[in-house]
């Protein structure tokens, strides 16, 4: 009797402890993907080493390494080429034109439109914003301040009121924990080692903006890796103002542009925070359950010239846009075609992939992922997994649309098609080997009727019909790269 009691009493803790197992591991294999987004500021295309005909002085193994294994996109793009209408549709997976939101001068983003993390964080994810925000109210928001601060339209540089600033910002657009911030001053609610904190502005000059910046999002990551995560990582850089950072321009000797060498160093530096980002997704044992976004805001800007001014002047960033036409400003490829990579171990396999795809596709991906469901025609943005994961062989969009100043485009998978505020029309074959050099609309005048329409009336759809400015301000680059006066 005493032998069979003992026996039973082993095989009781045995089979607690296979149920124990058991438990965590189908808790772990139900548990909702971890989900990554990396943005880059200013970001040309030809900065991105996978690409043919990428900048051969660049030096981001790690990058390298996940695109070996990644989907890297070969045309990806963002819904602008300007860093707040392009960070609206990204952070709402909504063209920015539908919400009034045309171009920097029309921040901030609308208080009632729902951003990716409001929706996550709804559904129990912990979610993480770090880095360049920039859809809160600016000195330039003479918009907004008609209705909300009309002093401020009397002052030359307008500072917004803190209360009325704070609406607007990380904290308060779905995001749980932050460290909002661009150069020195970032307002936070957990610090660097991870320890939770009272929201607080806090002031450092010695760190270099892109490893602070790292350090924050490393600090989220120790803080949550054992829970469902939503990540939003926005580095400030190549951006401009340009920094000399020695332990980073000390990888790139020799003769070349000093702005150059700036953003090949803010490159590097970006490549550690990824390589260390991954390193802590392999530590926690959870790279397997994360899905990474890695893409940029819009292309480098040039100044047509890529002058080597000194550091304090504005201009060219250093990043190359390679054999795309145009830079940072027109919604030619150079402006609006983006670095673009996602990433998951396991589940989405090794691929070039060369099917027209948008960054406001990463906030759609991550709601199918996580169980939300939208609205027919609430979002842009197309959910991936089916596209990446080879199940679906058609293309993911019919028609992507761009509408900036005076310009406004339409893309499918073989056309562009361009209609500008002064009368000029432009159709390019999107198969050309170096696209956007030769102007097709008389060659193709059914094709560019039936875009023309599409883009007309996507156009008068938008918040604010038709254009939204005069052709003008763009007109120095047109006349530079198409010869358009």
């Amino acid at each position: 009797m005493l032998q069979t009691a003992k026996f039973n009493k082993r095989a009781f803790i045995s089979l607690f402890i296979l149920t124990l197992c058991a438990h965590q591991l189908l808790a772990k294999e139900s548990r909702p993907p971890n989900i990554i987004i990396i943005l880059t500021d200013d970001h040309g295309y030809a900065d991105f080493s996978p690409y043919k005909n990428s900048s051969p002085d660049l030096k981001t193994p790690h990058l390298d390494a996940l695109s070996k294994s990644g989907a890297v996109i070969t045309q990806g793009y963002s819904t602008a080429p300007q860093c707040i209408p392009s960070r609206a549709a990204i952070v709402t997976s909504r063209y920015q034109n539908r919400f009034g939101l045309d171009g920097n001068y029309y921040a901030p983003m609308a208080l009632d439109e729902v951003t990716i993390a409001e929706r996550l964080r709804e559904q129990g994810y912990i979610t993480g914003f770090v880095g360049k925000w920039h859809l809160e109210p600016n000195r330039n928001s003479r918009h907004w301040m008609k209705e909300n601060w009309p002093e401020g339209l009397k002052q030359k540089n307008p500072r917004i009121p803190d209360k009325l600033k704070s609406p607007y910002l990380p904290m308060n657009r779905g995001y749980t924990e932050f460290y909002d911030g661009t150069m020195n001053a970032y307002l936070r609610n957990f610090d660097l080692e991870g320890r939770s904190v009272s929201p607080k502005r806090i002031v450092d000059k010695e760190t270099f903006r892109v490893d602070k910046q790292t350090d924050a999002a490393l600090a989220f990551l120790k803080r949550n890796s054992d829970k469902p995560f939503f990540l939003h990582l926005n580095y400030y850089a190549p951006h401009t103002p340009l920094e000399v950072v020695e332990k980073y321009f000390d990888r790139f000797p020799g003769n070349m542009a000093e702005r150059r060498r700036w953003a090949l160093a803010s490159l590097a530096a970006i490549d550690d925070g990824v390589g260390a980002i991954m390193d802590s997704l392999r530590k926690n044992k959870i790279e397997e359950n994360t899905i990474i976004f890695y893409f940029a805001d819009n292309g480098a800007p040039l100044a047509i010239k890529m002058a080597d001014l000194p550091f304090d002047k504005p201009g060219w960033d250093g990043s190359l846009n390679g054999d795309l036409v145009g830079e940072k400003g027109m919604i030619s490829e150079a402006g609006v075609r983006v670095p673009y990579l996602v990433y998951w171990k396991g589940t989405i396999p090794a691929q070039t992939y060369n099917k027209p795809l948008s960054t406001m596709d990463a906030g759609a991906t991550a709601l199918a992922l996580a169980g939300i469901k939208t609205q027919k025609n609430e979002l842009d943005g197309v959910n991936l997994m089916p596209y990446l994961t080879q199940k679906d062989s058609s293309s993911p969009h019919e028609y992507l649309y761009w509408r900036f100043w005076g310009q406004s485009a339409i893309r499918t998978e073989k056309w562009k098609y361009f209609e500008l505020e002064n009368g000029v029309e432009m159709l390019f074959d999107m198969n050309a080997p170096l696209p956007e050099r030769k102007n097709l609309i008389k060659q193709y005048p059914e094709v560019a009727s039936h875009l023309q329409k599409k883009l007309s009336h996507w156009r008068d759809q938008q918040k604010r019909q038709g254009f939204v400015e005069k052709f003008g301000r763009e007109a120095k680059w047109f006349q530079h790269y198409f010869k358009i006066k």
